[in-house]
């Protein structure tokens, strides 16, 4: 036996949206239903496990078997409930070494993250069949069966007497079917470069070993969060007389009664409106609360209405509902597992699943650790005297919801600057090289090139530096005003006048990085057109089965399927609501992608050279360890900081802290 198509139909009495598979195996419904598997390419076989049948010996052991290579689309799920199935306990799970996920695969490939959406787009023979979502609703969730009085629901021995059962058991057998014909189609496509299935394994052990959860803190801040909203909520009762505050209509036509009409009450619509309100009243900072009803009917209705978009913003607080998700996800052994998805974007880079720590709220808090302690005490009263605001300091709290084990601390370390010293050393930027390898301030830096004076933080031209850093930020791959704009240039002081010789200014001082943009451009365009092999600034360009590749200098190379050359370069991809469609890009947004895909290329390089530490997270540019006193701070700042031989000549920098629980530092 060299390879194994596998594909199973499970049963759980959790959401597995909601808890993602670590949970959902641990759930005491849970089961495995069908084994639907193929042996080297050979038919696909379905093992019914409900009505007694055996999964065979020599299937069982190629399970562990890292010279047999498993196949399956998002390989993660089999690999888990496989584990439980097994008797694996909390913690213990199959090596994903010799586990390749065609899933994964496809993402490399630019294709969609759905079995059905990738067999649509590769045109295969056998597709998914469309009756499966009606059949999972039917047979895997297990409360659709009748849950017992302990909430969980006993084996059942009749599945095969449903008339539908049949039907459930060939569409296990097709997907098999369709996963094998998704492999044999991307084994023509050149996207499996050498290191992906050793990189998979480094993620999957992250995944695997997940992150310690501080359950006690969760509780009190749910409990706590209950008790704000229902004090909020009265107030906005007493202000407004609604029976019902919270609801988007009748708080838009109260507002309108007052004479302030608004078309949305998203938060840029209440940010704005409060801004207009605050000028009229001249208000500054937060309107104190109004204690009781005979009061509220004496504030003026300007400050009136000011304190119930306070209060609206306040009772929006989406944030807190990460803590809902860390107690829906968090494993028996009270670990989350699972909350990575490798090669989650075009680029290459992980997207977040589940408490999704790609957009954690930031933390400015100069107390944490005492608004912690007051939250862990269920101090409703302290904590909101001391910092007011509790919807936004159990927000602020969230990421200390992480925390070291007994005896080890977390080392946090990010990369410094990583993508403006990507793209300096792309494109031969030679002043921005100076000015990272004396460890020059590059915001500084920049503000000096543009204005041609020197500037230094808190020094001569200090003013200056706000200006560099806005440009560097919004700027980089052809941003304009507009991107100033969005970047929050207005906000930080900038006039709309200043903003279109801010971005000659700052191209002016960067002319390669430009000259990078357009040198890119113009080696897709020929390619696309010509579908000969281009190059530039040590970047491939290539078209072959309908696809253009970029080549980058790690060895990895990003797909772009069906492009074409209008106006602008288009391609088929998923747009941001997942739909797949034709996109539009240029040179500078493909340099975004290229530079981007570099700086996740360095971050795996980091957690190669970190292998044998336990990094239990990943946020952006940043690694997180549990770490005891055998590895030190500083260790994990130069393995980080050790660049690969295709890379020769960058500059990192990896700079950190030690913690016993997350934050931002």
């Amino acid at each position: 036996m060299k390879t194994l198509s596998i594909d199973i139909e499970t049963r759980s009495g959790a959401d597995l949206s909601e808890t993602g598979v670590y949970r959902y195996a641990e759930d005491p419904a849970f089961a495995v239903l069908l084994f639907g598997y193929a042996v080297d390419d050979g038919p696909s076989e379905v093992i019914d496990l409900t009505a007694g049948e055996q999964i065979p010996e020599e299937i069982v052991k190629a399970l562990s078997d890292p010279t047999v290579i498993k196949y399956a689309f998002n390989a993660s799920f089999e690999r888990i409930c496989l584990s439980r199935m097994l008797g694996m306990p909390t913690g213990s799970y199959l090596s994903p070494e010799g586990w390749h996920c065609t899933m994964v695969w496809s993402a490399a490939a630019g294709l969609p993250l759905s079995l059905e959406a990738v067999g649509t787009v590769l045109h295969i023979e056998r597709p998914k069949m469309t009756e499966g979502k009606r059949l999972i609703r039917k047979f895997s969730i297990a409360s659709n069966r009748g849950r017992s009085r302990e909430g969980t629901v006993p084996m059942q021995t009749d599945l095969f007497e449903d008339p539908d059962w049949e039907l459930f058991k060939e569409y296990n057998r097709r997907d098999v079917e369709a996963e094998t014909d998704i492999r044999k189609r991307l084994e023509t496509i050149r996207c499996e470069y050498p290191a992906l299935w050793d990189e998979y394994v480094i993620d999957q052990q992250i995944n695997d070993a997940g992150v310690l959860l501080d359950k006690r803190l969760i509780s009190a801040a749910l409990a706590l969060n209950e008790k704000a909203r229902a004090e909020l909520t009265e107030e906005m009762q007493q202000l407004t007389g609604l029976e019902n505050p919270n609801s988007v209509t009748q708080l838009r036509m109260w507002l309108k009664a007052q004479g302030y009409p608004v078309a949305s009450l998203d938060k840029a619509a209440v940010k704005d409106l409060m801004s207009t309100l605050k000028n009229q009243s001249g208000t500054q900072g937060t309107v104190p609360a109004v204690p009781d009803s005979g009061q509220a009917r004496t504030v003026p209705m300007s400050l009136r209405v000011v304190r119930v978009l306070q209060l609206r913003q306040m009772l929006a607080k989406s944030s807190v509902k990460k803590y809902q998700t860390m107690a829906a996800c968090a494993c028996a052994d009270g670990r989350a597992r699972g909350m990575f998805q490798f090669y989650g974007s075009r680029t290459g880079r992980w997207a977040g699943r589940l408490i999704q720590m790609q957009n954690l709220p930031q933390n400015h808090l100069e107390d944490l650790e005492d608004a912690r302690d007051l939250v862990l005490d269920r101090n409703y009263d302290a904590l909101k005297a001391l910092f007011g605001n509790v919807p936004d300091t159990l927000s602020q709290l969230i990421r200390t919801a992480f925390v070291a084990e007994d005896g080890k601390r977390l080392i946090v370390a990010d990369f410094s600057a990583i993508e403006a010293r990507v793209i300096a050393w792309l494109a031969g930027e030679d002043w921005r090289q100076e000015v990272f390898a004396k460890g020059g301030d590059i915001y500084c830096a920049s503000a000096s090139q543009m204005f041609k004076v020197p500037v230094e933080k808190h020094g001569v031209n200090g003013h200056l530096r706000q200006k560099g850093k806005i440009a560097e930020l919004a700027l980089g791959y052809g941003g304009a005003a507009g991107a100033l704009k969005n970047m929050g240039a207005l906000e930080m002081g900038l006039t709309e006048e200043e903003l279109p010789e801010l971005v000659n200014a700052w191209r002016a001082a960067n002319p390669r990085i430009c000259r990078l943009w357009w040198d890119v451009d113009k080696c897709i365009r020929t390619t696309i057109r010509t579908r000969k092999t281009t190059e530039t600034h040590g970047l491939g360009f290539s078209f072959e089965n309908g696809i253009l590749f970029i080549d980058m200098p790690s060895g990895r190379s990003l797909c772009y399927i069906h492009p074409e050359i209008g106006e602008n370069i288009t391609f088929e991809g998923l747009d941001a609501a997942r739909k797949w469609t034709r996109l539009e890009s240029y040179g500078p947004k493909f340099v975004e992608n290229i530079i981007q895909a570099m700086a996740r290329d360095l971050l795996m390089n980091a957690m190669k050279n970190l292998r044998g530490a336990r990094i239990e997270m990943h946020v952006h540019d940043e690694l997180i360890l549990s770490a005891g006193p055998e590895l030190s701070l500083e260790e994990v700042c130069s393995r980080m900081a050790d660049v690969p031989e295709w890379a020769d000549g960058l500059l990192l920098r990896a700079d950190g802290y030690e913690t016993p629980f997350y934050k931002k530092d």
